[in-house]
């Protein structure tokens, strides 16, 4: 693929007018010590460096033009060709190959593998299932420990994500009716999954910036869509935040919670 001068400016645009707001706000709450417990998922857990979101870059395959183009000549990784410059195959890092056919795998046998969506987020309550402390202090449980210990006892868990599992209070990892390990997440990830969805975004700028931003952009902004559905359905009340709970605790909240997981999953096909 080719992109004019002018095509490929737009996309520079687009893309910052995309992810900058979620950018700013995490900057600007950066720099006043504010915690976020919704959003700094995004940039802690997912530790690319902000900057790096912001950036634009075309990705493998597309050659960029225009005399503007050369200005990435910079990095190394660019030559210049007779349509323009893009990213050289040739200096592609031979260390990473393996690491990146092991992603390209597990995608590929992730997006075979038929989707589930029954597991109504109970992950973020099996995480503080009669644990001494939470993960998020600043936020109130929606209900009282007792309670809460009673309704996650009364559910099937049935999570399938290792990196979900393994943050689950050790009374509560017996409970889920699988056991996710690390080794065994080819065999157990699947698309209906809200954490592997989000990991789309993890998997995406590991390779930046071979692939390119526009994609990047797009996981980076499902794993927000993701992530707000993740701590709305979760036993912590994100009301204060603006985010109105899906109560899983009842028929109708799981239900909802199944709907929306679902159309998370669609946009991560």
């Amino acid at each position: 693929m080719i992109l004019t001068e002018a095509d490929w400016i737009a996309r520079v645009a687009v893309h910052r007018a995309r992810v900058e707001p979620l950018v700013r706000a995490h900057s600007e709450r950066r720099s006043r010590w504010e915690k976020h417990p919704v959003y700094d998922f995004l940039f802690q857990y997912y530790s690319f460096p902000p900057s790096k979101v912001l950036a634009w870059h075309p990705g493998f395959g597309v050659t960029i033009s225009g005399d503007s183009a050369r200005d990435f000549l910079c990095d190394e990784i660019y030559s210049e060709n007779s349509d323009g410059v893009a990213l050289d195959a040739k200096k592609f890092p031979a260390h990473r190959r393996d690491a990146l056919s092991w992603i390209v795998s597990l995608l590929e046998k992730t997006s075979e593998r038929a989707p589930r969506f029954a597991c109504f987020g109970l992950h973020e309550w099996a995480m503080v299932y009669r644990a001494g402390e939470v993960r998020h202090g600043q936020l109130p449980l929606r209900m009282p420990a007792d309670e809460l210990a009673a309704f996650v006892e009364s559910q099937k868990i049935c999570c399938s994500h290792f990196d979900a599992f393994r943050f689950f209070t050790p009374a509560a990892r017996h409970m889920n009716s699988l056991q996710p390990e690390k080794i065994s997440r080819p065999d157990m990830e699947q698309r209906g999954c809200v954490h592997v969805n989000m990991d789309l975004y993890k998997w995406a700028f590991k390779f930046f910036p071979w692939i390119g931003s526009d994609l990047i952009a797009d996981c980076f902004l499902l794993a927000a869509e993701a992530r707000e559905l993740d701590m709305r359905a979760s036993p912590y009340d994100c009301s204060g935040l603006g985010f109105e709970p899906v109560r899983i605790e009842t028929a109708d909240g799981r239900r909802q919670y199944a709907e929306m997981q679902r159309g998370v999953s669609e946009k991560a096909v």
